[in-house]
């Protein structure tokens, strides 16, 4: 079990495959890219594996998101995947990616025996989405959610994040299309985890700005504090249901109290928290023959040590020195 001082036990595990992108969003990371990892520091496929089963087998792990960077990008993810899904307890596993690459290999995924992923997709306006990525892909990712949808990833989560003066404006909009084509839309608070450090909290559009926008077209009944349960997502009913609309308010609403994840960087360090600015090391461990219980202990005491919360209230607040892409979302 990885349980924390304050009673929290992490059963959710977010395993970063890899620190590159083909997108350069401007909440992420600059135009000319960052210095990414260099191959020898990331986990090989054999590594994740091992690590992943420790997780679920002595750790008490349920669920596995893989991300990135992005996680598309990783020559070996079907075959991640479906090791994965071999393991006894199998976890639960989903995929939060840009979507560019799912238009050819959802059904692939699918196979491996992937269950439903989360694609970020930030506007339904072609030029708003070359300013905000900096690439003219909208379409591939339009194409990549409805295979992913056709395959069967479901549910599909749209993942958004609304930026003053360029998508603001869209909530409306946004949430009318992901009712249309059967996809549940999360809107995401800009969180303080850029390359640039351009983050200002007073400039971010904040949960209250997005359900006030929201409820200018629709009607949106609460679900309650048993349905979320240790979900970062608030969600709404639209309109009575059955769809559903969710809000992750990282900065104004904090959800700490209710934290059940633990992360595994792709250069396999354990992070407590996307805001934490200390790591455990696993891979040295992995490569110096360390055995699985050795691993556990330590990724035991890494989580024991997690703080209560990110600290994003704090006006002595300190962002961490690695930008998103390399943490996992």
């Amino acid at each position: 079990m990885l349980i924390d001082t304050y009673g929290r036990v992490a059963t959710d595990l977010r395993v970063s495959l890899t620190d590159r992108c083909n997108l350069r969003c401007t909440y992420c990371m600059p135009e000319e890219g960052l210095q990414w990892l260099a191959k020898p520091d990331l986990l090989t496929d054999d590594e994740i594996v091992r690590l992943v089963d420790i997780a679920v087998r002595l750790l008490g792990v349920e669920e596995v998101r893989f991300t990135g960077g992005e996680p598309l990008l990783r020559p070996g993810l079907v075959g991640i995947v479906e090791r994965v899904a071999d393991l006894a307890p199998r976890p639960r596993m989903s995929l939060t990616t840009n979507g560019i690459g799912l238009r050819r290999t959802a059904t692939a995924l699918k196979a491996a025996g992937l269950d439903r992923v989360n694609v970020s997709l930030d506007t339904l306006r072609p030029e708003v989405f070359k300013t905000l990525t900096r690439r003219d892909r909208h379409q591939d990712v339009l194409d990549g959610l409805r295979a992913a949808h056709d395959a069967g990833l479901t549910p599909v989560k749209v993942n958004t994040v609304l930026m003053p003066g360029l998508n603001e404006d869209e909530a409306p909009d946004l949430l009318a299309w992901a009712v249309a084509h059967g996809y549940e839309l999360r809107f995401i608070e800009q969180m303080p985890l850029d390359a640039q450090h351009g983050w200002k909290r007073d400039s971010m559009v904040t949960a209250g700005d997005i359900l006030a926008s929201l409820r200018s077209r629709f009607d949106l009944t609460p679900e309650g504090a048993d349905d979320r349960g240790s979900a970062p997502a608030e969600r709404w009913l639209v309109d009575g249901g059955p769809h559903r609309v969710g809000v992750i308010a990282s900065v104004t609403r904090p959800f700490c109290a209710a934290c059940d994840r633990t992360r595994l960087t792709a250069d396999g360090q354990i992070r407590t928290c996307l805001f934490a600015r200390e790591e455990t090391d696993l891979r040295g461990a992995l490569r110096s023959g360390a055995p699985d219980e050795e691993i556990a202990r330590r990724w035991r005491l890494a989580m024991w040590g997690k703080k209560a919360g990110a600290g994003l209230d704090d006006p002595k607040f300190v962002q961490p020195d690695r930008p998103m892409s390399a943490i996992g979302g």
